[in-house]
């Protein structure tokens, strides 16, 4: 099966015509004053390095796309259209701006890169009432993770923040790989 290579035209239009009816919040807020959580279950639908874009097809159907960092995409590019994908993001405004994008099954235990560009503490902990996002009776996990550093966790939630702050673990766990690109408190 060949691999399909979209031109940057129609990457551009990916990225200015993202439906507006992104898929409802998944997670509460992590922090006070913080921005909603959203996430997005899907495919790869590209990765194009000349554009440092991602295109997803969502479970819904719908075709949604983001631009990272260079150094992002070089770890992004051994992915391959129709591997399954989960990016989390927080609205601001009408800008998307993209805490982890994730690959499922990438790994055989959660694996967290650091691609901020910063230090940031991965924050994790355990599920409480069946759910990421509740203040559990259990103290958190916090590991500082270095610039382009990796750690792993086995608890069943996680969250990023800068490192020295704090967040709520609201992310669910899963197996494979995840890359952070902006961690918020």
């Amino acid at each position: 099966m060949g691999r399909r290579r979209l031109g940057t035209g129609l990457v551009v239009a990916l990225l200015l015509g993202m439906l507006p009816g992104a898929p409802a919040p998944r997670a509460a807020a992590q922090g006070k004053g913080a921005l909603a959580s959203r996430t997005v279950h899907g495919k790869v639908e590209m990765i194009n390095e000349s554009v440092n874009a991602v295109a997803v097809i969502s479970d819904q159907g719908q075709r949604m796309a983001w631009q990272f960092d260079k150094a992002v995409i070089a770890q992004l590019k051994g992915f391959k259209p129709g591997d399954p994908v989960v990016v989390i993001y927080r609205q601001r405004g009408s800008d998307k701006a993209v805490t982890a994008i994730g690959f499922p099954g990438a790994a055989a235990t959660p694996v967290y890169f650091n691609t901020s560009g910063q230090r940031v503490e991965l924050v994790s902990g355990p599920m409480a009432g069946g759910a990421c996002g509740q203040a559990a009776d259990t103290p958190v996990n916090r590991t500082t993770i270095p610039t382009g550093g990796r750690a792993e966790t086995s608890d069943a939630c996680w969250c990023c923040a800068p490192a020295g702050k704090a967040c709520m673990p609201s992310n669910k766990t899963g197996l494979g790989q995840a890359f952070l690109i902006h961690c918020y408190e």
